[in-house]
């Protein structure tokens, strides 16, 4: 097992997404800050702000290290208490400005956990998923259907499986509300050894764009007005609240001594709580909690 290679892929992936999405902008780009953390590792992290696209927009790239896993790593996996570990990974999201556009975040990472005289627990998770604030159905049959080709390769049950643990996974409990229409979530994957899981994750990596590029490029110019807005901005509220009381990966950072800044960098830039608020009936708004924030098969 060469770790090397997956830092190497996880590098060149976080060059080529912020390559095709500042293209995809056409009017800003990423910069990039490099960090060290003091237990152990560092990253890469690269944001874009105010682009003629990206209201705001993160592709971070980190290795960190250190002597023991911190809870959140441990909660499922008890046993691994104790262990030294390793963790890399790319994360993303992105905001657009235009409404029509969906948020979108991705993340595939690798976990190595090791102890002396014993062999070391390794493990690949990830996935990518959509958030839309206004729904077309073309767009998220196909982005699902681009989730399916990333996993067709591997297995006829794979896409049912992480499509289904995708919806379970980024669900606001305390509101019995989807974050958005899903796409795929995988952890804890070591099933067929090291080269089989490796090459899952680097499909799923490697789709993510192929899956998000042409819904930025079809509704980037799409006209809209304060309204439309308005409900962005409400809607981002719910992005906010997963992250910060249910994410793993936003947990798992900062319980490990993670920089800050690029932790919360997937928090939106503008965003509204308005108390109580329902859509007007028969509106888009509306149909977006009929029509798309429901759990349903999209190919």
């Amino acid at each position: 097992m060469d770790i090397s290679v997956v830092k190497d892929y996880l590098l060149k992936l976080q060059d080529d997404i912020c390559k095709q999405l500042a293209e995809e902008d056409g009017g800003s780009d990423f910069t990039e800050e490099s960090w060290l953390r003091e237990q152990g590792g560092g990253g890469r992290t690269r944001v874009m702000e105010n682009g003629n696209v990206i209201e705001k927009g993160g592709v971070n790239f980190s290795h960190v290290f250190g002597d023991q896993l911190p809870a959140s790593a441990t909660a499922n996996r008890p046993e691994l208490a104790g262990r030294s570990f390793q963790a890399m990974g790319v994360s993303l999201v992105i905001h657009p400005h235009n409404p029509y556009v969906p948020t979108s975040h991705a993340n595939v990472r690798f976990f190595v956990a090791e102890k002396e005289g014993e062999e070391p627990v390794w493990w690949f998770g990830g996935g990518f998923d959509l958030t839309p604030y206004y729904g077309f159905e073309e767009d998220v049959v196909q982005w699902h259907q681009t989730a399916k080709q990333a996993c067709d390769p591997f297995g006829e049950t794979l896409y049912s499986r992480y499509k289904n643990w995708c919806d379970d996974y980024f669900h606001l409990k305390h509101r019995d509300e989807p974050r958005g229409v899903g796409g795929l979530f995988f952890d804890d994957l070591n099933e067929g050894g090291f080269e089989n899981s490796f090459a899952f994750m680097q499909s799923v990596g490697d789709h993510f764009i192929k899956a998000y590029r042409p819904i930025m490029a079809k509704r980037k110019d799409h006209a809209f007005g304060d309204r439309e807005r308005k409900f962005q901005c409400y809607r981002r509220g719910r992005y906010v609240e997963f992250n910060l009381v249910f994410d793993r990966g936003t947990i798992f950072g900062l319980q490990t001594g993670g920089r800050t800044e690029s932790i919360l960098m997937s928090l939106p830039p503008v965003v509204h709580w308005d108390y109580n608020w329902t859509p007007e009936a028969g509106s888009a708004e509306a149909a977006l909690y009929s029509d798309f924030l429901v759990k349903k098969d999209w190919v």
